[in-house]
């Protein structure tokens, strides 16, 4: 199971994330999906999860790549270490493109039941990339 949750993780990261890939969205998310780090005072559903790639990350970052460094996995439970690299070619957090590159850490855990993401828990340093990208643009 183990294993087979590794793949689950891969194959989101890549289809999903990286080719923005809709339809292996819906496949491997489930309609009660939660995500416990969503920031206080917005949606942390299913949709919303899309919505931070299809209308915050992909956007922004062209060339988009994702590197999965680390993956452990434990019963249900997957943790990733992973970066997500690209060009600031569209507006992000508010800041217009730079042509920058862009360097996001990510740290996530995710819960999969019968092969879906369920659940998520995770840090980035989005915030720390944005600031960057601010003092460049000013």
């Amino acid at each position: 199971m183990s294993e087979q949750n590794k793949q689950i993780i891969r194959r989101f990261n890549q289809q999903v994330i990286a080719e923005g890939n809709r339809q292996v969205f819906d496949e491997l998310v489930d309609d009660q999906f939660i995500n416990h780090t969503a920031p206080p005072g917005m949606d942390s559903d299913k949709q919303s999860l899309w919505n931070t790639f299809d209308r915050v990350l992909r956007p922004a970052i062209s060339q988009l790549e994702v590197s999965l460094e680390l993956l452990v996995a434990e019963n249900d439970i997957v943790s990733a270490r992973k970066t997500i690299r690209g060009c600031h070619s569209g507006t992000l957090g508010g800041i217009e493109a730079t042509g920058l590159p862009v360097v996001i850490s990510v740290f996530d855990m995710v819960q999969i039941r019968d092969g879906r993401y369920i659940a998520h828990w995770g840090l980035n340093n989005l915030p720390e990339v944005i600031r960057q990208l601010q003092a460049a643009a000013d």
